[in-house]
């Protein structure tokens, strides 16, 4: 096929279109909400799973955190309910292991990532932050995660003791309190409460993509968390589940698996258990933590794929049947030109090129929508969105698939048709 002739038929192709515009709109409608789909959800899995594993990395690969239950357990075939049923984690427990584990050298206190995380607004007069994750740990902190001071310094030991109501900020909050303003030595409200600021963290590591949502947190001692927002010392059935992490670093001597045992050993100890009861807790390292969220990422990666093949699946049925409707109609137009000389592969390729076309326009509206559905979600939420150049490339071959699969039936039958039969139907 030549040059000219090709671009004679998108044209016709395209003039096709726009006069069945009700048909057509139905058609690009069932393509855009399947790529719409992709786009959006693969914004918001991709940059979950992006933000995860990068604050995974940002922690010591020696590092050993203790906690309630985690998707370890789920993976093993534990009930939920069951481990909802499991003891909170305390400071308490921190101090026991600080003091009877000596394979231990650092241990520190998360409260507000264990679980579900704890939020609030920060005001500095008429400024506010959107919704910010609020931790509450100990002053080894900086060393624990790897973080850098850049403005000011942490909080003391004896600041946590005295549960004095100091903050240190993340990079997202510093930036929309203080612009312009040293914020060493001002007073913040942190959920309606005031609160002295004596540091700024540096950033932390971001993923690829438009990778947010990093530094969207505060830093208090935990001391001044139980203080303000709680934190219940029985079984989560039985009052709010708290968010509670500890995490402890062994000495560089001493080998890891060896200080895990210490520290089951302790907690065993401490929740009563009998040797032949399973733990009633969860230790996790930097590579378990990574093998966990594979196994759970692909998974959602999966079920994504799915779901958006079965919107795609039906926008491709309704390409099929408006093509085939458009072949019926136009018999008299597909007689008349095979007799002035069409050949077969012409037909074809105009009806193929129509149904192409409707999907291609549903899959730039879809890849637009989608886009701007993750990015809503993240301004609305702060949730970490990644919008990698393959998935676009991802929905624009989706729907030229589809266009493909489902028009190739029409366009055969039109193609096919016999001019004088053709020219005969009424």
């Amino acid at each position: 096929m030549n040059r000219g002739l090709f671009v004679e038929i998108v044209w016709m192709s395209i003039d096709t279109v726009r006069k069945q515009k009700m048909r057509s709109s139905l058609t690009i409608l069932g393509v855009l909400i399947g790529v719409t789909s992709i786009v959006g959800m693969t914004s918001i899995v991709r940059g979950f799973d992006e933000s995860l594993r990068s604050t995974i990395q940002t922690i010591g690969p020696n590092t050993i955190f203790l906690i309630q239950f985690s998707g370890l357990s789920l993976s093993s075939g534990d009930d939920l309910f069951d481990l909802m049923q499991r003891p909170n984690l305390t400071p308490a427990d921190a101090k026991a292991i600080e003091r009877q584990a000596p394979s231990i050298a650092n241990i520190s206190i998360i409260l507000g990532e264990g679980g579900p995380p704890t939020q609030a607004q920060l005001q500095y007069k008429n400024r506010r932050t959107k919704q910010l994750n609020i931790l509450g740990s100990t002053e080894s902190f900086p060393e624990l995660y790897q973080i850098d001071i850049a403005n000011g310094r942490f909080f003391t030991t004896g600041e946590l003791n005295h549960r004095r109501s100091v903050v240190v900020l993340g990079q997202t909050p510093y930036q929309a309190l203080f612009p312009f303003t040293d914020p060493i030595g001002k007073t913040i409200r942190l959920g309606g409460k005031p609160y002295t600021v004596i540091g700024v963290l540096g950033p932390r590591p971001s993923p690829g993509g438009l990778g947010v949502g990093q530094d969207d947190f505060v830093v208090i001692p935990h001391t001044a968390y139980q203080k303000q927002f709680g934190i219940e010392i029985r079984r989560a059935m039985g009052g709010r589940i708290a968010s509670v992490m500890i995490a402890a670093v062994p000495h560089p001597t001493i080998d890891r698996n060896d200080a895990m045992r210490d520290m089951e050993t302790i907690m065993r100890i401490r929740h009563g258990l009998r040797i032949d009861e399973p733990n009633d807790f969860d230790l996790l390292t930097q590579e378990s933590a990574v093998r966990l969220w594979d196994q759970i990422s692909s998974a959602t990666y999966l079920a994504l794929v799915s779901i958006s093949s079965i919107a795609l699946l039906v926008g491709g049925i309704g390409v099929m049947a408006t093509m085939t409707i458009s072949v019926t109609e136009r018999i008299r137009e597909i007689g008349t030109r095979k007799a002035l000389g069409a050949r077969r592969r012409e037909i074809l390729w105009q009806f193929l090129l129509e149904a192409v076309m409707l999907t291609a326009i549903g899959g730039a509206l879809g890849i637009l929508f989608g886009s701007s559905l993750g990015l809503a979600v993240h301004y609305l939420t702060g949730f970490p969105i990644s919008l990698p150049w393959w998935s676009y490339a991802l929905g624009i071959g989706f729907s030229a698939t589809i266009g493909i699969v489902f028009g190739i039936f029409p366009a055969i039958k039109a193609s096919g048709l016999d001019p004088i039969e053709a020219l005969r139907h009424e």
